[in-house]
């Protein structure tokens, strides 16, 4: 059984520690285990394993940004799945289920795990302190089974670097996504093909409704309308991505951006240039039409000279 009594945080340590019936005998051993290490424990005691594990994670959670205090979890049930299952619910938690030592440096070396689940009803005492003891001196990327016990190579230990960055971000747009599904306009162009407009390089229309028109709009990142006007006023909303529109009857430039409305009135002489993968709704009255007032090389001109001016 393994003696160590340092951790590899240099912060002071606090674990939160839950169980089920199933677990709490052994959740009772490491917890005793943890006090005669000086380590702070916070018991919640016996629950269901899912409603204890969403409380440990919960906690562990809201306390991921920088403190004073290190803090982890340790929960425990009769197989020690459940129980990560529902502590790993919450963002910014990486609970792993661990039977060995092995498990153990493995989850913290390669998946940083800042909660240890255990399993009462297959592990022993002796065996559940060799692995709780592993999970707490081992550091993130250190030698491992999984590295043939040898230092990862640079190309892995720099993958191991990302993912830290890159896991609290999975999910994230989620709420976003969900509130995008509601909007009924990118509803009514969910799966729809576009259409290329053959007279600026870069743009795609599908038109939605007739009378009044409608329509949704795309143009690539890069890509410049010319100069040119309508016979008749439209309003369009910007739904993804930024450009400028130049108005050049009235002198004014505005600069769009998800949201943002924009109503130009009929004969006003306009020009725009779109710095991202740009999508909008677009209305107007009337039959479509497009007279142009510059050709293509004169507006990227224009544009350049622009921007060089003054900032995008």
């Amino acid at each position: 059984m393994a003696e160590s009594t340092t951790t590899t945080s240099t912060r002071p340590l606090k674990i939160i520690a839950g169980a089920d019936s199933f677990g709490c005998t052994l959740k009772d051993t490491l917890v005793s285990h943890l006090r005669s290490l000086n380590i702070e424990v916070e018991d919640l005691g016996t629950s269901s394993y899912y409603t204890i594990a969403a409380e440990v994670g919960r906690q562990v959670s809201s306390s991921t940004t920088p403190a004073a205090t290190e803090t982890r979890g340790l929960v425990a049930c009769g197989t020690g799945v459940g129980v990560a299952i529902f502590a790993n619910k919450f963002p910014g938690v990486y609970a792993a289920t661990c039977l060995t030592p092995e498990d153990a440096l493995n989850a913290r070396s390669i998946n940083n795990s800042n909660v240890l689940a255990v399993s009462g009803m297959s592990t022993s005492p002796s065996t559940a302190i060799d692995i709780l003891n592993t999970w707490l001196n081992t550091p993130f990327k250190s030698p491992c089974p999984a590295s043939n016990s040898q230092p990862w190579p640079q190309d892995i230990e720099s993958f191991l670097d990302s993912s830290i960055k890159e896991m609290p971000t999975i999910g994230s747009g989620s709420s976003q996504s969900d509130e995008s599904a509601k909007c009924a306009i990118c509803c009514l162009v969910k799966n729809r093909e576009l259409n290329p407009i053959d007279i600026i390089p870069g743009g795609s229309m599908k038109i939605l409704r007739e009378t009044p028109t409608s329509a949704i709009v795309r143009f690539k990142a890069g890509s410049v309308e010319p100069a040119h006007h309508h016979t008749f006023g439209h309003d369009l909303v910007v739904m993804e991505g930024k450009k400028s529109v130049w108005n050049l009857s009235k002198k004014e430039r505005y600069d769009l951006g998800v949201g943002d409305f924009l109503f130009t009135p009929a004969g006003d002489v306009h020009r725009v240039k779109y710095y991202e993968d740009t999508e909008f709704f677009i209305r107007w009255d009337g039959k479509w039409d497009m007279f142009f007032d510059e050709d293509l090389e004169t507006a990227k001109a224009a544009v350049e000279k622009e921007l060089g001016n003054g900032a995008v």
